[in-house]
Protein backbone atom coordinates (compact mmCIF):
# COMPACT_ATOMS: atom_id res chain seq x y z
CA UNK A 1 0.00 0.00 0.00
CA UNK A 2 1.11 3.19 -0.67
CA UNK A 3 2.11 5.47 2.23
CA UNK A 4 0.01 9.01 2.48
CA UNK A 5 1.82 12.46 2.25
CA UNK A 6 1.74 14.91 5.06
CA UNK A 7 2.11 17.44 2.23
CA UNK A 8 1.23 17.72 -1.33
CA UNK A 9 1.65 20.51 -4.34
CA UNK A 10 -1.76 21.13 -5.47
CA UNK A 11 -3.66 24.00 -7.34
CA UNK A 12 -5.80 25.28 -4.76
CA UNK A 13 -9.77 26.50 -6.65
CA UNK A 14 -9.91 29.30 -3.91
CA UNK A 15 -6.86 31.11 -4.42
CA UNK A 16 -4.48 29.45 -7.32
CA UNK A 17 -6.10 27.18 -9.92
CA UNK A 18 -3.70 27.36 -11.81
CA UNK A 19 -0.69 27.07 -9.91
CA UNK A 20 0.59 24.05 -7.28
CA UNK A 21 0.76 25.49 -3.57
CA UNK A 22 1.76 23.27 -0.79
CA UNK A 23 -1.32 21.55 0.85
CA UNK A 24 -1.50 19.49 4.11
CA UNK A 25 -2.99 16.46 3.92
CA UNK A 26 -5.69 16.00 6.28
CA UNK A 27 -7.42 12.14 5.49
CA UNK A 28 -7.84 9.84 2.88
CA UNK A 29 -10.23 8.01 2.07
CA UNK A 30 -12.68 6.41 -0.70
CA UNK A 31 -9.60 7.12 -3.15
CA UNK A 32 -9.56 11.08 -2.28
CA UNK A 33 -7.26 12.73 -0.40
CA UNK A 34 -8.97 16.06 2.07
CA UNK A 35 -6.13 18.61 2.22
CA UNK A 36 -5.60 22.24 3.61
CA UNK A 37 -4.32 25.38 1.16
CA UNK A 38 -1.30 26.85 3.19
CA UNK A 39 -1.73 29.69 1.58
CA UNK A 40 -5.61 30.73 1.86
CA UNK A 41 -6.26 27.77 4.26
CA UNK A 42 -8.90 26.57 2.02
CA UNK A 43 -10.03 22.94 2.36
CA UNK A 44 -10.76 20.48 -0.59
CA UNK A 45 -10.76 16.96 -2.40
CA UNK A 46 -8.51 15.98 -4.41
CA UNK A 47 -7.34 12.64 -6.57
CA UNK A 48 -3.90 11.39 -5.95
CA UNK A 49 -2.08 10.66 -8.57
CA UNK A 50 -1.73 6.89 -8.91
CA UNK A 51 1.75 5.10 -9.61
CA UNK A 52 1.58 3.09 -12.97
CA UNK A 53 1.99 -1.01 -11.65
CA UNK A 54 3.68 -4.15 -13.99
CA UNK A 55 2.64 -7.27 -13.19
CA UNK A 56 5.47 -9.52 -12.79
CA UNK A 57 5.96 -13.46 -13.51
CA UNK A 58 8.35 -14.64 -10.29
CA UNK A 59 9.80 -18.07 -10.40
CA UNK A 60 10.20 -19.55 -6.86
CA UNK A 61 13.20 -22.28 -6.22
CA UNK A 62 12.13 -24.33 -2.91
CA UNK A 63 13.57 -27.84 -1.67
CA UNK A 64 14.87 -28.39 -5.66
CA UNK A 65 11.47 -27.92 -6.68
CA UNK A 66 9.69 -24.63 -7.89
CA UNK A 67 6.85 -22.73 -8.56
CA UNK A 68 5.21 -19.80 -10.79
CA UNK A 69 3.63 -16.69 -8.95
CA UNK A 70 2.58 -12.69 -9.65
CA UNK A 71 3.69 -10.06 -8.31
CA UNK A 72 2.60 -6.15 -8.82
CA UNK A 73 5.13 -3.81 -8.86
CA UNK A 74 5.72 -0.07 -9.36
CA UNK A 75 6.71 0.19 -13.32
CA UNK A 76 9.45 2.43 -12.64
CA UNK A 77 10.80 0.45 -9.76
CA UNK A 78 14.45 -1.01 -10.15
CA UNK A 79 14.47 -4.55 -8.98
CA UNK A 80 18.02 -6.21 -8.82
CA UNK A 81 19.85 -9.74 -8.13
CA UNK A 82 19.78 -9.89 -4.14
CA UNK A 83 16.54 -8.26 -3.60
CA UNK A 84 14.77 -9.89 -1.21
CA UNK A 85 10.56 -9.37 -0.69
CA UNK A 86 7.35 -10.88 0.53
CA UNK A 87 5.53 -12.95 -1.90
CA UNK A 88 2.10 -13.82 -1.01
CA UNK A 89 -0.03 -15.67 -3.03
CA UNK A 90 -3.18 -18.40 -1.44
CA UNK A 91 -0.92 -21.11 -1.54
CA UNK A 92 1.93 -19.54 0.46
CA UNK A 93 3.56 -16.51 2.15
CA UNK A 94 7.80 -16.43 1.86
CA UNK A 95 10.65 -13.92 1.86
CA UNK A 96 11.83 -14.77 -1.78
CA UNK A 97 15.46 -13.87 -3.08
CA UNK A 98 15.83 -12.32 -6.77
CA UNK A 99 18.77 -14.69 -7.83
CA UNK A 100 18.41 -13.61 -11.66
CA UNK A 101 16.08 -11.08 -13.53
CA UNK A 102 15.00 -12.65 -17.66
CA UNK A 103 14.38 -9.71 -19.74
CA UNK A 104 14.00 -9.33 -23.70
CA UNK A 105 14.89 -12.40 -25.64
CA UNK A 106 15.55 -14.49 -22.91
CA UNK A 107 18.78 -12.18 -21.66
CA UNK A 108 19.71 -12.46 -17.99
CA UNK A 109 20.55 -9.21 -16.34
CA UNK A 110 21.86 -8.30 -12.58
CA UNK A 111 19.40 -5.56 -12.52
CA UNK A 112 16.66 -3.74 -14.65
CA UNK A 113 13.27 -1.18 -14.14
CA UNK A 114 10.27 -3.64 -13.76
CA UNK A 115 8.56 -2.66 -16.97
CA UNK A 116 11.70 -3.91 -18.91
CA UNK A 117 11.62 -7.63 -16.89
CA UNK A 118 9.70 -10.41 -18.02
CA UNK A 119 10.76 -13.58 -15.57
CA UNK A 120 11.91 -12.75 -12.00
CA UNK A 121 13.87 -16.36 -10.91
CA UNK A 122 14.12 -16.13 -7.21
CA UNK A 123 14.76 -19.00 -4.17
CA UNK A 124 12.91 -18.51 -0.80
CA UNK A 125 14.33 -17.88 2.04
CA UNK A 126 12.69 -18.02 5.35
CA UNK A 127 13.32 -21.78 5.29
CA UNK A 128 16.29 -22.65 3.34
CA UNK A 129 18.47 -26.35 2.96
CA UNK A 130 22.57 -25.61 3.26
CA UNK A 131 24.63 -28.23 2.74
CA UNK A 132 27.73 -29.64 4.72
CA UNK A 133 30.44 -31.47 4.19
CA UNK A 134 31.74 -33.25 7.11
CA UNK A 135 35.39 -34.82 6.99
CA UNK A 136 36.76 -37.62 9.58
CA UNK A 137 38.38 -35.93 12.66
CA UNK A 138 42.06 -37.43 11.45
CA UNK A 139 41.70 -34.61 8.33
CA UNK A 140 41.39 -37.26 5.48
CA UNK A 141 39.32 -36.20 2.61
CA UNK A 142 39.00 -39.78 1.53
CA UNK A 143 35.96 -40.90 3.91
CA UNK A 144 34.27 -37.37 3.43
CA UNK A 145 30.57 -37.13 3.41
CA UNK A 146 27.78 -34.79 2.38
CA UNK A 147 24.42 -34.07 4.29
CA UNK A 148 21.84 -31.00 3.98
CA UNK A 149 20.38 -29.47 7.04
CA UNK A 150 17.65 -27.51 7.02
CA UNK A 151 17.93 -24.40 9.26
CA UNK A 152 15.46 -20.66 9.25
CA UNK A 153 17.19 -18.80 6.45
CA UNK A 154 18.33 -15.89 9.45
CA UNK A 155 20.08 -19.25 11.19
CA UNK A 156 23.99 -18.23 11.99
CA UNK A 157 26.88 -20.17 11.04
CA UNK A 158 30.24 -19.67 12.23
CA UNK A 159 33.48 -21.01 11.61
CA UNK A 160 34.81 -22.90 15.10
CA UNK A 161 31.67 -23.20 16.52
CA UNK A 162 30.65 -26.80 16.91
CA UNK A 163 26.69 -27.79 15.30
CA UNK A 164 24.38 -30.75 16.29
CA UNK A 165 21.93 -31.91 13.74
CA UNK A 166 20.29 -35.38 14.72
CA UNK A 167 22.96 -37.56 14.46
CA UNK A 168 25.42 -35.21 13.11
CA UNK A 169 28.08 -33.65 15.35
CA UNK A 170 30.36 -31.07 13.51
CA UNK A 171 32.87 -28.34 14.02
CA UNK A 172 32.69 -26.24 11.25
CA UNK A 173 35.86 -25.42 9.59
CA UNK A 174 35.49 -22.55 6.36
CA UNK A 175 31.64 -22.24 4.76
CA UNK A 176 31.06 -20.20 0.95
CA UNK A 177 28.60 -17.32 0.06
CA UNK A 178 26.47 -17.65 -2.68
CA UNK A 179 27.02 -15.51 -5.34
CA UNK A 180 23.47 -13.47 -4.92
CA UNK A 181 24.65 -12.79 -0.83
CA UNK A 182 25.29 -9.36 -0.18
CA UNK A 183 27.34 -7.77 2.40
CA UNK A 184 30.25 -10.42 1.87
CA UNK A 185 33.87 -9.25 0.64
CA UNK A 186 34.73 -12.81 -0.29
CA UNK A 187 33.58 -16.29 -1.30
CA UNK A 188 35.05 -18.29 1.48
CA UNK A 189 35.13 -17.15 4.96
CA UNK A 190 37.77 -19.28 7.08
CA UNK A 191 38.61 -17.68 10.24
CA UNK A 192 37.27 -18.81 13.98
CA UNK A 193 34.77 -16.25 14.23
CA UNK A 194 33.33 -15.91 10.93
CA UNK A 195 29.63 -15.69 10.71
CA UNK A 196 27.35 -15.69 7.72
CA UNK A 197 23.51 -16.23 7.95
CA UNK A 198 22.02 -19.45 6.47
CA UNK A 199 20.47 -18.29 3.18
CA UNK A 200 23.74 -16.89 2.24
CA UNK A 201 25.63 -19.94 2.40
CA UNK A 202 26.61 -21.90 -0.51
CA UNK A 203 28.13 -25.24 1.36
CA UNK A 204 29.55 -25.59 4.68
CA UNK A 205 32.89 -27.35 5.36
CA UNK A 206 33.11 -29.21 8.88
CA UNK A 207 35.27 -32.08 10.67
CA UNK A 208 32.96 -34.58 12.46
CA UNK A 209 32.82 -34.53 16.24
CA UNK A 210 30.50 -37.60 16.75
CA UNK A 211 33.57 -40.54 16.39
CA UNK A 212 37.70 -40.16 16.32
CA UNK A 213 37.39 -42.26 13.13
CA UNK A 214 34.29 -43.56 10.99
CA UNK A 215 33.10 -45.27 8.04
CA UNK A 216 30.96 -44.05 5.25
CA UNK A 217 29.31 -47.13 5.14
Amino acid sequence: MTEVPDRIPTPCPACSPDLETVHEVLSSGGGALTVRCSECGHVHKVQPEREREVTLDVVVSQDGESFTANVTTPAEETIEVGDEFILETKEVLSTVRVTSLEVDHHRRVEEAGAEKIETVWTREVDNVGVNVTIHPQDGSRDDSRSTTIYVPGDYEFEVGEVEEFGDDEFEIDAFVVRGDASGYDRDRYEQDGDVAFAKDVKRVYAFDQTTSAWSAW
